[in-house]
């Protein structure tokens, strides 16, 4: 096991997301290409909701344990992005918007009563990762973001000119995200490349990203599995109207 250099690192973590980045899923590939039902797109955007709305937790258990007031201050600024600074601002807020566009009752989506168990599963082991693991652990497993705006750019374009029921004002949630992700990954990239000394911390870092990886990758099978093939839908989870 050898020490790479801070370039070295870099190439090895964005190595892992041309590999794992759940934009390479047959879900996604569907999503993107119009290939899902109105059904199917609810049953995403209900159980990505739970996703999106255990970050700032998440981040808030970063928080909590960080002796360092500068990198309190930086992480800071994710949890007002996604809760706002008021009610109905931030980025759950506009995920919210994305959901009643799409003809789910508010207070279902928030209730979490139909999301699938394997939804749960994934976002609670990534929120106990981020709260047990050590600090260089939990930073570089925010590191999906360096590769979420070419996601974003292949949702927005993709479900705007296949789903015509799909606005850009029911996607108003992705109009703000990529500078900000772009901001996020920035500086969780210069950290844990100044910050992974060892070639032991090195491999924590590329474990920690690839663990973030498959969290997102197993969200889609779940959804797969469910709601495309063979189309078993857990007892309780969300049946879409469609099916």
């Amino acid at each position: 096991m050898k020490l790479l250099s801070p370039d070295e690192l870099e190439t090895a973590l964005r190595d892992i997301g041309a590999r794992r980045y759940h934009r390479l899923h047959p879900f996604h590939h569907l999503l993107h290409g119009g290939k899902c039902t109105k059904g199917q797109v609810q049953a995403w955007a209900l159980n990505r909701y739970y996703y999106q709305a255990m970050i700032p937790v998440k981040d808030a258990s970063l928080i909590a344990r960080c002796t360092d007031a500068d990198i309190r201050r930086e992480w800071r600024r994710r949890m007002v992005d996604h809760d706002g600074t008021q009610p109905g601002e931030g980025g759950i807020a506009r995920w919210l918007k994305l959901t009643d566009g799409l003809g789910l009752d508010r207070d279902y989506v928030t209730s979490l009563a139909g999301i699938l168990p394997a939804t749960k599963f994934a976002v609670d082991a990534y929120v106990h990762f981020v709260a047990e693991k050590t600090l260089l652990e939990a930073i570089a497993s925010s590191l999906t973001e360096m590769f979420s705006p070419v996601i974003i750019s292949e949702r927005m374009a993709g479900m705007l000119a296949n789903y015509d029921f799909i606005t850009r004002e029911t996607l108003s949630y992705f109009d703000k995200r990529p500078p900000q992700a772009q901001r996020d990954a920035d500086f969780a990239l210069n950290f844990v490349k100044r910050d992974a000394r060892t070639p032991q911390q090195q491999q924590a870092v590329l474990a920690a990203l690839e663990f973030k990886c498959s969290i997102l990758w197993s969200m889609l099978d779940a959804l797969y599995h469910a709601y495309v093939s063979p189309g078993h839908v857990p007892p309780g989870a969300f049946v879409p109207e469609d099916r």
